[in-house]
């Protein structure tokens, strides 16, 4: 496959385009959430939206904020729902991308945490990452942590350095959760994929497939899953890490697509949002989530306004695709 990036990692030679409609919840002041709003998750509630995302404030580091809205595109901010852990915790530098799953009443979150060391407010999520657990009798929180640990980085694998919640839906008795990994490779080159962690109980140790989902050098982190009943396919939604002269960032949302949630094609992708597509974003394409509204699936992500790869200073905005979504025909 031709590559567009000097590395050469892999690209995409479909594409399914999405339609931008812009940003729908801008940062407020430092004091709130003004050093950026960035990885949004949203699900429904009893005929509620509710967005969880990354922010920071001019005091404390990057936390799980709420957001809620009637039609997705008028959004009221609800503040804080997670804070971080004290000094020394796996959670003290971080507490971010809180996963949500209702089960039987209960509320699960999984989310991801890091103690890693940097001066605010420049102290932007970074590795390692590791995956944490809340639960809540009510999506609005309050959210208590727990004595809980789902999965963990495991040295010589494909979760070295990385393995950080992600999508989480039911198969049969099993819960399958769509986590992000990563290894840094011996030229100590980051390298980014999907991994599948497997439990019966959402309040035990997942156990984590020896092999990855995609290759590693998909170069792929965070994912959202939508299952299409009308064709019974499984589409994942993902961000890609591309990389220019200069650095490496996330510049797309991409998909990839099966007929069985335990099996996928590396070859069965296509590029959904890129910034050529954005209406507002030019180079930033951050975390997508997807959710079906009616006849279309909007797909939220972050982005830094104009051309811009600031990783602070992001808002979030929302994309369109029509229902059902068009799979093009592979090129010969």
């Amino acid at each position: 496959m031709n590559s567009k990036y000097l590395d050469g990692r892999p690209g995409v030679k479909l594409t399914i385009p999405a339609t931008d409609q812009g940003i729908v919840l801008r940062r407020s002041g430092t004091e709130v959430d003004g050093y950026g709003i960035r990885e949004a998750l949203v699900f429904e509630h009893e005929g509620t939206y509710l967005m969880h995302y990354d922010a920071s404030d001019d005091k404390t580091g990057w936390r799980n904020y709420l957001a809620t809205s009637k039609d997705l595109i008028n959004w009221e901010k609800k503040g804080v729902i997670l804070d971080l852990g004290p000094e020394g915790a796996d959670d003290s530098s971080c507490a971010v991308y809180g996963v949500p799953y209702l089960e039987d009443g209960v509320w699960h979150m999984f989310y991801i945490g890091s103690n890693y060391a940097r001066v605010h407010p420049y102290d932007i999520p970074d590795f390692p990452y590791v995956t944490m657990k809340a639960k809540s009798d009510s999506p609005y929180g309050p959210w208590i942590k727990q004595d809980v640990v789902p999965f963990r980085m495991k040295e010589n694998t494909y979760y070295s350095t990385t393995a950080s919640s992600g999508a989480i839906v039911k198969d049969g008795d099993e819960y399958l959760q769509f986590f992000s990994a990563s290894v840094l490779d011996s030229n100590k080159i980051t390298k980014r994929t999907l991994g599948i962690a497997r439990t019966k109980d959402l309040d035990s140790e997942w156990t984590v497939d020896p092999e990855p989902l995609f290759p590693l050098e998909e170069q792929i982190e965070n994912s959202h899953l939508f299952f299409e009943e009308e064709t019974g396919t499984w589409f994942l939604f993902t961000n890609h890490v591309g990389l220019n002269e200069k650095m490496e960032y996330t510049d797309a949302v991409w998909v990839y697509w099966t007929k069985d949630i335990q099996t996928w094609n590396v070859d069965d992708k296509a590029l959904v949002l890129d910034g050529s597509m954005s209406n507002w974003s030019k180079t930033i394409i951050g975390a997508p989530s997807v959710i079906r509204h009616n006849d279309k699936l909007a797909i939220f992500y972050d982005g830094v306004e104009g051309d811009g790869t600031n990783q602070l200073f992001r808002d979030i905005g929302v994309a369109w695709l029509d229902l059902p979504i068009q799979i093009p025909a592979k090129e010969e």
